[in-house]
């Protein structure tokens, strides 16, 4: 087996001595720039490759971030992780990802398995039953972001609008006429679904109109419910005319029981999508959809990780940033017909 080259294999080759060659790498300290060079040199010459745990012991730093979300398949996920990690990379860090398919059991190991890898700190999406006791906990301890979820007062975080947004689409199908309309969304303990359902139930209210409890269906995950759900809902004879639901797997999911009952979009149900992806845009027709900046969420929190490891600048608590949502029309809401 080969040797592993050292830093002392790379000084040797650069003609320097070992701190020299040590600060020439990690750009620390004073070193002159023929130094820098010569190393440079060594370290191509030799292939050297620098040995991460043996830094992050000496520089009490892994250049690591972990990140977890609740489903790795989601493409809303996938932009914001995009982003995110090319805001990180340009700062010299690494951002390692994780699913916790929405178990707070999982979610609670993945943690401690990030810590015992010395992550530098932490990006938490939504899961499960959320508490924000949680973030300020892990807060105590190293850099933690909330992304999308409950944090406290001594925490940092970023939260869409989902309350307005939910609010904004209701409003679009109200004045369209439709009064009969679902609302599809993982449960009540998430922050998100509590938040579009508290913009669903105000649109109705401020129209003086009475909301069927009934239209509203919530579950902890939205894995499967989906499908089961709307073709409930489709079975009755007062059936919903629209549907709002979030735009992954329980769009897929009601737009797969529309077509098993035969209703066409959007001449017998409207459909808007909350989150705009790809199914949204390529089903035919185009799917109505309710969108926010989703590598603006990603740059954030890393912006909001970045701000929090500087140790030159302040305590980065209390940071909350809002991102706001906005609907995209196009071709699969259309007004209600008559009663």
């Amino acid at each position: 087996m080969k040797d592993r080259i050292t830093i002392r294999d790379v000084a040797k080759k650069a003609g320097v001595s070992l701190g020299t060659a040590s600060r020439a790498l990690n750009r620390t300290g004073r070193v002159s720039e023929a130094a820098i060079a010569a190393v440079e040199q060594a370290v191509r010459s030799l292939d050297y490759r620098p040995d991460a745990v043996a830094r992050s012991l000496r520089t009490k730093s892994s250049g690591v971030i972990g990140l977890l979300v609740s489903d790795l398949a989601n493409p809303l996920y996938a932009r914001i992780i995009t982003a995110t990690e090319t805001a990180l990379q340009a700062k010299g860090y690494s951002l390692l990802v994780a699913s916790t398919h929405n178990e707070r059991r999982r979610e609670a190991s993945l943690v401690d398995i990030f810590r015992g890898r010395r992550v530098d700190a932490l990006i938490l999406g939504p899961c499960e039953k959320e508490s924000a006791d949680l973030i300020d906990k892990l807060s105590q301890e190293l850099p933690v972001v909330a992304l999308d979820r409950e944090f406290g007062a001594s925490s940092v975080g970023i939260h869409v609008d989902h309350a307005a947004g939910a609010l904004q689409a209701t409003q679009y199908l109200l004045n369209l006429g439709h009064t009969r309309i679902a609302l599809l969304t993982p449960g009540t303990d998430l922050r998100t679904g509590k938040e579009r359902i508290a913009g669903f139930r105000q649109a109705f209210k401020e129209r003086g109109i009475v909301l069927d409890p009934a239209l509203i269906r919530a579950e902890p995950s939205a894995m499967q419910f989906a499908f089961s759900e709307a073709m409930s809902l489709l079975s009755h004879a007062n059936r919903p005319t629209a549907f709002v639901c979030l735009g992954t797997r329980i769009l897929s999911g009601v737009l797969q029981a529309l077509r098993h009952t035969g209703d066409s979009v959007p001449n017998d149900i409207s459909v808007i999508s909350i989150g705009d992806t790809d199914l949204s845009q390529l089903f035919s027709p185009a799917i109505t959809s309710l969108s926010w900046d989703l590598e603006a969420v990603g740059t954030c929190a890393a912006q909001l990780v970045l701000k929090q490891l500087d140790r030159q600048s302040a305590p980065a608590q209390g940071d909350r940033i809002v991102i706001k949502t906005q609907l995209i029309l196009r071709e699969s809401c259309a007004p209600a017909a008559p009663s």
